[in-house]
């Protein structure tokens, strides 16, 4: 065997005990989200330091540093050099933070959750408020350990969307709310139809799991590769494509919340299981970044389940499961409900038109907490101003506004944005699906859906990591990301549901 085949196997041993260090910890993760008893966070957070340990000791051990970059100095093509491109990133970022960081960061984060969680029930910043305070200060060592240039955000921002900066991102959203902003005004405008309780009567819990998941598997989620279950803030866990967990939370007077979250999620669901199995846990088989991510579960939720088509063909099954509260509906009733733009508190919550408004809030002021414009102490008042200069509505409680959300909790800095890129990244793709399929709402309309995932399995999910996103996207649709289409999508949409021209 020749001493180059040698190195690339002992890389891809290496890469592969890597990836089973993370399998480990996102099913620790998960178990702390879903079925952890209270008493278990001690140990837990322990845990966690532990293997986050292990891991930045095995990726920064000197002699796989030197053996990657032996590979990477001998050009590898093909998959073997996807491998080694993205793990080398992986390394050349954890050998700049201390391994006492990534412990420190680790333990903090877990506990961190717990204050969340606890914070969140009582409606008390407070009780979260010091260690918010420590994982900005430990994200603040963390980028300037990784080092920067610009804002000291591209170093956290990197992690989530590889290659993105705030030199290139803010013009692009800055585009997106100049444009959106008098959109949402427009729509806000129109004088609003009464209040319809329809979706917030009482619906068993037990029914609208059913009904959840018999949607999950028309979306051709694999539940022999993956389970859903229930947890404070829904999310998708996956670490190979043939373990993926999900998540969603029910509500016994609201409909939709628990549906079009599990849809969301099995959009990221999909996405995991679609990615290239044969990658065998290597770099080449992971997502290209959390933007891409989002657009899969932004596609599924928005394009597609909040769609007309779709309602035409599942109402009257909802129906079956609920026909005291659905019986003689009408689809242009309940396609407008599913679809009513409002002035909302709750970003998991908020209507397709007002959304990305309350990304670009949290975006903008987890960024100047990172570049020391804000305070934590502040962070409360500043949440509530912008709530009520961009949405016009201020939060009464610390739960529906600046603890609504885990990100913070779990030291997911740099994280927010990628959910607007993703609602970009989604619109443009989605707009190439419907040229390249013909007659793709007719499709829905007819609830099939495998031609929509066999377009995203094809263009998008197997290619892993190989591309970065914008190759991805220019390479996909034929041109850059852009705002355009969002923005048509939108109009198209809502304004002939209000009326407008």
């Amino acid at each position: 065997m020749s001493n180059s085949g040698d190195r690339y196997e002992r890389f891809t041993a290496a890469a592969k005990e890597l990836a089973d260090i993370a399998h480990a910890e996102s099913l620790l993760h998960w178990d702390q989200e879903t079925c952890m008893p209270r008493r278990g966070s001690e140990a837990r957070a322990r845990s966690l330091g532990t293997l986050a340990g292990l891991a930045h000791e095995k990726l920064t051990a000197p002699d796989f540093v030197e053996l990657v970059q032996a590979l990477d100095a001998a050009g590898p093509t093909g998959d073997e050099g996807v491998n080694v491109r993205e793990l080398k990133r992986d390394q050349d970022r954890a050998v700049r933070i201390p391994k006492e960081l990534v412990v420190e960061l680790s333990r903090t984060e877990s506990l961190a959750h717990d204050a969340w969680v606890e914070a969140r029930e009582k409606s008390e910043f407070g009780l979260f408020r010091p260690w918010l305070e420590r994982i900005v200060d430990l994200k603040r060592r963390e980028a300037q350990a990784v080092g920067f240039t610009g804002s000291v955000y591209n170093a956290l921002l990197d992690h989530f969307e590889p290659h993105a900066r705030v030199e290139e991102v803010d013009p692009l959203l800055g585009e997106l709310r100049r444009r959106l902003v008098p959109l949402v005004e427009e729509i806000l405008g129109r004088e609003a139809a009464p209040r319809d309780d329809l979706l917030d009567r009482d619906y068993d819990i037990a029914l609208q799991e059913s009904f959840g998941r018999r949607i999950l598997a028309d979306l051709g989620f694999d539940m022999e590769a993956g389970r859903l279950d229930v947890s404070v803030h829904p999310f998708c866990s996956g670490s190979h494509p043939g373990d993926v967990r999900l998540t969603t939370r029910y509500n016994p007077r609201q409909l939709t919340s628990a549906l079009f979250g599990i849809i969301h999620e099995a959009g990221h669901g999909l996405y995991e299981q679609g990615l290239p199995a044969g990658a065998g846990g290597l770099p080449a088989g992971r997502a290209v970044s959390l933007g891409i991510h989002e657009s899969q579960s932004r596609l599924w939720e928005n394009s597609v389940g909040r769609s007309r088509e779709f309602w035409e063909h599942y109402l009257p099954r909802l129906a079956e499961c609920f026909p005291g509260q659905l019986e003689g509906v009408g689809v242009d009733r309940f396609y407008a409900l599913v679809n009513r733009v409002e002035r909302s508190l709750i970003r998991v919550e908020a209507d397709e038109m007002t959304y990305d408004l309350h990304i670009l809030l949290r975006y903008e002021l987890e960024k100047a907490l990172v570049e020391g414009e804000l305070e934590v102490a502040d962070l409360p008042a500043a949440w509530n101003d912008r709530m009520q200069s961009d949405l016009g509505v201020r939060p009464a409680r610390d739960a529906e506004g600046v603890l609504q959300d885990i990100h913070w909790s779990a030291g997911l800095i740099g994280y927010f944005p990628t959910y607007t890129l993703g609602n970009l990244y989604g619109a443009q793709f989605y707009c190439q699906a419907c040229a390249d399929l013909g007659d793709l709402p007719g499709q829905v309309r007819r609830g099939e859906l495998s031609g929509l995932l066999g377009w995203l399995r094809e263009n998008i999910h197997s290619r892993g990591s190989r591309l970065t996103a914008s190759e991805l996207v220019q390479e996909v649709t034929g041109e850059p990301l852009r705002v355009d289409y969002l923005i048509d999508y939108l109009a198209a949409k809502f304004r002939p549901l209000y009326g407008l021209a």
